[in-house]
C-alpha cells in the first residue's frame, strides 16, 4: 500500500515540520483520538534525567482531533516511510496504525497516524494541564526547547483556523511561566 503513495495524518510536529514531500495537503478529522500532551519526551523535547512532553494521538471514543493530511506520492513513499518510522518509532511510545480520516473535502481517506502506546513507560494520560505546563516551560531535548515544540504547533494549528482549548491555555501559561 505504501509504496503506491499514501495519506498521513499529522497533529502536531508533522504538521509545522512535515520533513517530506507531499504532492497534496487537506485539513482533516480523525475521529476517536484526542490530541494530548501524553507522551514524555526522552529524545526529541527533553532528556532520561528530565523528560519533556510530546503530544500524541490518545484513544478516547467520545473524541475528535483536526489535524492535517499529506498525500506522499509514489516516487516519495519508500523514502517518506522510512524516514517518518526513523523519527516517531524512536522509543516505541508510538504505534503506527491506519485510520479513517475525512478531508475538509468531504472524502473519507486512510492515512497512517502515530498513536500513543499506552503500555509505554513514556505514557502520562491524564496530567493536569499545569503539570504539563511546568514541564514544557523547563524541558530541552535533541530537537530544541520543548517550548518551541508548543509554539510551532499552536502557530501552525492558528494559521489553519483549527481550535484547540487545551494548546492555547498551554501556550498562555508556559509564556507567562519563561517570561
Amino acid at each position: 500500500m505504501v509504496e503506491n503513495g499514501f495519506w498521513v495524518f499529522g497533529y502536531g510536529s508533522l504538521i509545522w515540520q512535515p520533513e517530506f514531500i507531499y504532492a497534496k495537503k487537506h485539513i482533516a478529522t480523525l475521529q476517536g483520538y484526542a490530541r494530548s500532551f501524553c507522551m514524555l519526551s526522552i529524545h526529541h523535547r527533553g532528556s532520561e534525567e528530565s523528560p519533556g512532553l510530546v503530544l500524541a494521538l490518545d484513544e478516547n471514543d467520545q473524541a475528535t482531533c483536526e489535524g492535517v493530511a499529506f498525500f506522499i506520492e509514489a516516487e516519495h513513499a519508500t523514502k517518506a516511510i522510512k524516514d517518518l518510522r526513523e523519527r516517531e518509532l524512536v522509543s516505541s511510545a508510538y504505534i503506527e496504525v491506519t485510520l479513517p480520516v475525512k478531508l475538509q473535502t468531504g472524502e473519507e481517506v486512510k492515512a497512517v497516524s502515530y498513536v500513543i502506546n499506552r503500555d509505554n513507560v513514556q505514557y502520562c494520560g491524564g496530567m493536569p494541564l499545569e503539570e504539563q505546563a511546568q514541564i514544557i516551560a523547563r524541558a530541552v531535548g535533541g530537537r530544541g526547547p520543548n517550548t518551541e515544540y508548543l509554539y510551532n504547533t499552536c502557530d501552525c494549528l492558528n494559521g489553519l483556523g483549527l481550535d484547540d482549548a487545551d494548546l492555547a491555555f498551554l501556550e498562555s501559561r508556559v509564556k507567562a511561566l519563561t517570561a
